[in-house]
């Protein structure tokens, strides 16, 4: 072939239908490529946006949760104290002696609790005592009759404010309680709870969290810079009264550097804050309500790192499915490409591609068969998983019935004693020829039988909260006949329970058969906790108060391992060698059902379980 043959028109032809193809190939991979992350950007933005207020909604959640269980414990000291002999005898007649005495008392209480100072206020405003006596910056003297949890706890019997130190300038909850009658107040007890630790906790888990109250004021936060800043300027009758209170001292209340995008859902929005030594940055931001307080907590999760993470995983996987795809396009291509130039080649040259097309094909054709093989062994396998799974489901709820059958047993064992013991009895009894005691017991056998139907009713309960009929029940008598029922598994020992429910009126609202079941659970377990104390003593008293029933029953046992208490309510947890740790489970569930609370105090000089129902109006 000479040189002009080469340059040929139709040579040329020849060249441009041979690049033309790949022309049009490299547009549409690029434009599809360019189209395909565009796509996969806007859902992976989406996506990762949907995970972020998720994820925040979950953070935040435990957050709250642990701010309320920090809440809860100083709220107790108040309470306690306002119906404290000493304290009551000080504000009274306040003798040096009297002063003295409670200034230590209240010094050796704040050492224990999670409070940061206690102080008794007279009705006048002015603190009496103090735990903080001894030091130079000691409450006593101090006139606190501005201040709001004075006031609003002298008025309505207690109050919760927080504010800034007038003398510690220290933030904290101000936590009072009115002393005395509401027509003869004679003063207040005030707990003050600092958030210092919880604020250092937010702090290491580097993401911005801060609590605001109801005017949008920042109390708690994990940003120093952020305290007494506003979520949005306030109304100057507000400013004015904040002012006065001195509830902030003179915090400028800036509005925070925060800026609201839009909003996600009900309770989540992206913003854009900036953060100190930082520059202006994405979040979302979750605000859920803190329970029993008028606060709200704000969590902030960094949009930007989860974003890119996100957008850049989901681009990656998009285009290791596309390039495949644009690969095998590229090869049907050049396939083309090269029948196109092997047409016009040699007869051997063709024969020799048909020989290496029909190799390639065998080798597809085995290639499809192994596939097909490992096909067959991959449904094969999963098969054999799906019974393995059904077979282990299986074996699970035959564990749970068994555990539910053991709960059972457990739940009726002294029922069933009790039955056991009334039986000999009445045998004796007729052997006697005493029929109306030996019908007094078939009676009380009778009784015990339908307790036995209310255990069981009480066990699925636990699975499907159910409810008896909730009805006014002496405690007196409850506690009376749950010593009955405990005469049988501790003959002899019962000499060591001591019962102090001297006080009328002992009305709960429940059931008496489920009471008298809490109530059995519990004076077992002080008992048995007695057992290996030689001066072993379980004492159950029952009080009350305007609207509450109070039972607490105590024992000076070796108190409760930290291991078991952590999960000391929870199914199945029991630091007995055949326990089933389901006694506890149950009463808990029973003392809810009806509006009541059980909690319980230990430590290695014993344990003490309370029980607080509502009164029953007679």
């Amino acid at each position: 072939m000479d040189s002009g043959e080469l340059y040929s028109p139709r040579a040329k032809v020849s060249v441009r239908q041979t690049h033309r193809p790949w022309f049009i190939f490299a547009v549409v991979a690029i434009l599809l490529s360019t189209v395909t992350l565009m796509t996969v950007r806007t859902i992976a933005v989406d996506a990762t946006m949907q995970d972020l207020e998720q994820q925040s909604r979950i953070d935040a959640g435990l957050k709250v949760a642990f701010l309320k269980a920090v809440l809860e414990r100083p709220r107790a000291l108040p309470l306690i104290l306002a119906r404290d002999r000493d304290v009551t005898d000080t504000l009274t007649a306040p003798t040096q002696e009297h002063l003295d005495a409670l200034n230590r008392k209240l010094q050796d209480l704040v050492e224990g609790t999670n409070a940061s100072v206690i102080y008794v206020i007279d009705r006048r405003g002015v603190a009496i005592a103090s735990s903080n006596w001894r030091e130079p910056s000691s409450f006593v003297g101090v006139d606190y009759s501005f201040r709001q949890y004075f006031s609003r706890a002298m008025a309505e019997g207690k109050a919760e404010h927080f504010a800034l130190g007038s003398i510690s300038l220290r933030p904290g909850l101000y936590i009072s309680q009115r002393v005395g009658p509401p027509d003869n107040p004679i003063g207040v007890v005030v707990a003050k709870a600092e958030f210092d630790q919880l604020e250092r906790d937010w702090r290491d888990a580097q993401r911005p969290t801060y609590v605001t109250d109801a005017h949008g004021v920042v109390l708690i936060t994990s940003i120093e810079s952020w305290r007494f800043m506003v979520e949005a300027p306030l109304s100057p009758p507000v400013q004015a009264e904040i002012r006065s209170s001195l509830q902030f001292g003179d915090a400028p209340l800036l509005p925070l550097p925060i800026t609201r995008e839009r909003q996600l859902s009900g309770d989540a929005a992206t913003i854009d804050a900036l953060l100190p030594g930082a520059s202006l940055a994405g979040f979302v931001e979750m605000s859920l309500p803190v329970p029993s307080t008028p606060w709200s907590l704000r969590y902030l999760l960094p949009v930007q790192p989860q974003l890119d993470n996100g957008v850049g995983q989901a681009q990656v996987l998009s285009m290791a499915i596309l390039l495949p795809l644009l690969g095998l396009a590229a090869l049907v291509i050049w396939r083309r490409q090269a029948s196109l130039r092997h047409i016009a080649a040699e007869q051997a040259a063709r024969i020799e591609l048909e020989r290496r097309v029909l190799e390639r094909t065998t080798d597809l054709s085995r290639a499809r068969d192994r596939l097909e093989a490992e096909i067959a062994d991959h449904r094969a396998t999963e098969n054999r998983l799906q019974g393995v799974q059904e077979e282990l489901f299986q074996a699970n709820r035959l564990a749970i019935l068994g555990q539910v059958a053991a709960g059972v047993a457990h739940e009726i064992n002294q029922p069933v004693a009790t039955i056991r013991a009334y039986a000999d009895n009445a045998l004796t009894y007729l052997d006697r020829q005493r029929e109306d005691a030996a019908r007094d017991n078939l009676t009380e056998i009778a009784g015990l039988t339908e307790r036995i139907g209310s255990i069981t009713e009480d066990l699925k309960a636990l699975a499907r909260r159910g409810r008896s009929a909730a009805e006014p029940v002496d405690m007196r008598e409850a506690i009376a006949g749950a010593l009955v029922l405990l005469k049988s598994r501790f003959s002899g020992r019962l000499d060591r329970v001591e019962i102090r429910a001297e006080e009328q009126d002992l009305y709960a609202i429940g059931n008496r058969l489920r009471l008298e079941q809490v109530l059995i659970n519990l004076i077992q377990n002080a008992l048995e906790a007695v057992e290996p104390v030689a001066d072993g003593t379980v004492v159950v008293s029952a009080g009350r108060d305007a609207d509450r029933i109070h039972i607490r029953i105590e024992d000076n046992g070796g108190g409760i391992a930290p291991e078991i208490q952590e999960q000391l309510f929870s199914p199945f947890n029991s630091s007995k060698e055949k326990g089933l740790g389901l006694g506890l489970v149950i009463a808990k569930d029973i003392v809810t059902d009806y509006g009541g609370k059980l909690s319980v105090e230990t430590s290695s000089q014993g344990t003490i379980f309370l029980i607080d129902l509502k009164r029953a109006d007679r």
